[in-house]
């Protein structure tokens, strides 16, 4: 069985001293909880500290939303993977849709800064998925593909410990849109198939493989009772605690 996965990314939202509190607050709810799966949250890089006082371990974990794809030096304004692990982190967000859209990030920088997060130790969520007008014109799971073919295979070393998955369906992101469950089922079930391929039956049966698009706690159950979607990564839903308590309570009641 796959331990399911509810992450948040908080993106451009929640200081120290605000995430800090939810961090918190979040904390004193799952305190004390045998999970049968794992939570993160992923905040701004200056609110990782305050939010990692609370999130040291089971049940709550702490990453990051992007890393660089250096490892030190000149680089103004860039944070490495090794400095997220030292922060705290154990996860880092890799290629999510805003990082393609808004700073026209490729397959070969993804390529570099999943190696630079694999070889802090730290596990890498790979973000994919279509646009509206690929899905609308048909080639969803074409586009799937190619994005997860222009990465996958190039990896120094990627495995179920190091690696997570998310499928984005663009279209759905902050939209208030959320694929059907027979749509997300059927991205799942593709994407896993071609991890198959590229990196053989057992990693795909082993790895888990996220929702990204506009869950909440009023659909989350449905979505990861889905037997490919072993659970999620959560935008606004994420920055409110019983939102976020919410579904992990479906996480919970449905893996």
């Amino acid at each position: 069985m796959r331990r399911y996965l509810v992450a948040g990314n908080w993106k451009l939202n929640l200081g120290p001293a605000a995430g800090a509190n939810l961090a918190a607050a979040l904390q004193a709810r799952l305190a004390g909880r045998a999970l049968k799966g794992d939570v993160l949250v992923c905040p701004p890089y200056v609110t990782i500290p305050a939010v990692a006082a609370f999130a040291q371990g089971a049940p709550l974990l702490v990453g990051a939303q992007d890393c660089s794809d250096q490892d030190q030096g000149a680089y103004t304004g860039q944070v490495s993977a090794a400095m997220l692990k030292e922060a705290g982190c154990t996860h880092v967000i890799v290629a999510h849709s805003e990082r393609r859209q808004y700073q026209r990030e490729t397959d070969a920088l993804f390529v570099a800064k999943i190696d630079r997060v694999h070889a802090a130790g730290l596990t890498a969520i790979f973000c994919y998925g279509e646009l509206l007008a690929e899905r609308r014109a048909g080639r969803a799971e074409d586009v799937v593909e190619a994005q997860l073919r222009g990465v996958l295979p190039r990896l120094a070393h990627a495995d179920r410990g190091n690696l997570v998955l998310a499928y984005e369906p663009v279209w759905a992101i902050g939209t208030g849109e959320t694929a059907t469950p027979e749509i997300a089922q059927q991205m799942h079930r593709t994407s896993r198939a071609i991890v198959a391929d590229l990196l053989g039956a057992e990693t795909a049966r082993q790895l888990r493989i996220l929702y990204g698009g506009s869950c909440k706690a009023a659909n989350a159950a449905e979505l990861f009772a889905l037997p490919d979607v072993d659970g999620g990564l959560i935008g606004g839903a994420s920055l409110k605690v019983d939102d976020f308590a919410g579904i992990i309570d479906a996480a919970e009641r449905v893996k």
